[in-house]
């Protein structure tokens, strides 16, 4: 099922993607594109997501590139306002954009906590605070908000984006239930793991750890990554399904299923990955 008003046209249709240059952001407005969105390619590289636009467009997609910060309210509403005067209506927004900082938390700094805040949450806060009135307005709408796996599970090593992204499930659980009186769809993107450069600290994240990029990358790879490519086609027929929690590659569901029947044997699986990870590091 589109996205969208009844009487909408495919071509109508407008998505904003945030984090939109590089990673899940870019692959899902590229397939966007590909499905006759009028796609907002938005991020603070701004010529990466100049780049994503052009493709597109070259693609015989419909494309504009806009910088935003999501950690800026002022901005995020700018946006909004921009893209409602030019296209009239927003169908879709991906609250996208974040960041990693890898290590355990004794090796944390406030600045590691507060930046991946800044951008996890208060970034995800300012997006839906500066669409959803509008969607109410228009009664229709779908904001789809990318948390992780590790909002679903323990995630050792990973502290400040885990409890970010348990934050991001929970508001997407309770905003779904609020705003489906007013025409408006909400979910939840819960990704295992999936080959894009977060996977070496991204662009604005960063490690903790004895490690470089590459070999955080490489240690990655052990849990089977999803190309980001179809890790997008495979997250966009869930929403056009109006799916609450979506989580791909499916395996990484029976996490999820475990901590949900028994927190305790989660935990001591979880603790045998960190004791794991501990040794790896040593060597």
């Amino acid at each position: 099922m589109a996205e969208g008003s009844a009487d909408a046209t495919a071509e109508e249709r407008v998505a904003i993607v945030t984090g939109g240059a590089s990673g899940i952001g870019r692959a899902l407005a590229e397939e966007l594109g590909q499905q006759a969105f009028q796609v907002v390619v938005a991020d603070r590289q701004t010529e990466l997501a100049e780049e994503v636009a052009v493709g597109i467009r070259g693609r015989g997609g419909r494309a504009t590139a806009a910088e935003l910060d999501v950690r800026a309210l002022a901005g995020f509403e700018q946006l909004v306002r921009e893209t409602v005067d030019r296209s009239g209506r927003i169908d879709l927004l991906f609250n996208n954009a974040g960041i990693g900082i890898g290590g355990e938390i004794r090796d944390y700094s406030i600045q590691d906590w507060e930046d991946v805040f800044d951008v996890n949450l208060r970034g995800v806060v300012h997006g839906v605070h500066a669409v959803y009135p509008l969607m109410i307005e228009q009664g229709f709408g779908h904001i789809v908000n990318t948390a992780s796996m590790a909002g679903l599970v323990p995630a050792p090593m990973s502290a400040s984006y885990s409890t970010t992204k348990h934050a991001v499930v929970g508001l997407s659980k309770t905003l779904r239930v609020e705003a489906k009186v007013y025409g408006v769809r909400v979910s939840v993107v819960c990704p295992g793991v999936i080959r894009t450069p977060i996977l070496r600290g991204g662009r604005y994240g960063r490690l903790n750890l004895p490690l470089s990029g590459q070999q955080s990358e490489e240690r990655f790879e052990r849990l089977r990554p999803m190309d980001a490519n179809l890790f997008a086609k495979k997250v966009l027929r869930a929403v056009f399904r109006n799916q609450a929690i979506i989580v791909f590659p499916r395996w990484w569901k029976l996490f999820w299923y475990l901590e949900r029947i028994s927190p305790s044997l989660s935990s001591r699986l979880t603790e045998g990955f960190l004791e794991s990870a501990r040794r790896d590091l040593q060597q």
